[in-house]
């Protein structure tokens, strides 16, 4: 059996990778969040988007992999339910695809962002998840 000569040089361009292998990935993700964790999840709904579109306020070349909108669990009082709406975590599917040269670093990126904005939702800044390595 002869193995290829190419097999060891990185592609050019984004990885290939149809949506649902995508969301299976970050389904895969989610399911290997300690239980714990995903037990004290309150009011958060998960998306997948092929990119983030920036803001106004936002450099014109902002390329995020993924967004956490909404009020972190830290910063909730007692009133906040009435009337709130979900937070909301986005997992931009085109940059993470764009970085990535393999499968095996898709499912490591798509890992790394969904632990990252989860993070985010229990009061978690960039500063700190940087200092983890989960920046």
């Amino acid at each position: 059996m002869t193995t290829n000569p190419l097999a060891s040089i990185p592609s050019f361009g984004p990885f290939r990778m149809s949506e649902p292998d995508f969301d299976d990935a970050v389904k895969a993700a989610l399911s290997r969040m300690p239980a714990d964790i995903v037990e004290q999840m309150d009011n958060v709904a998960i998306f997948v988007e092929d990119g983030y579109v920036p803001g106004p306020d936002d450099h014109h070349e902002t390329m995020l992999l993924g967004l956490y909108e909404g009020t972190p669990l830290t910063e909730r009082d007692s009133g906040w339910e009435l009337g709130s709406l979900p937070d909301r975590i986005t997992i931009y599917r085109l940059p993470i695809l764009a970085i990535c040269s393999s499968r095996e670093q898709v499912i490591h990126q798509v890992t790394v962002t969904v632990v990252h904005e989860i993070a985010h939702h229990f009061g978690i800044g960039e500063e700190r998840l940087h200092e983890l390595g989960w920046g």
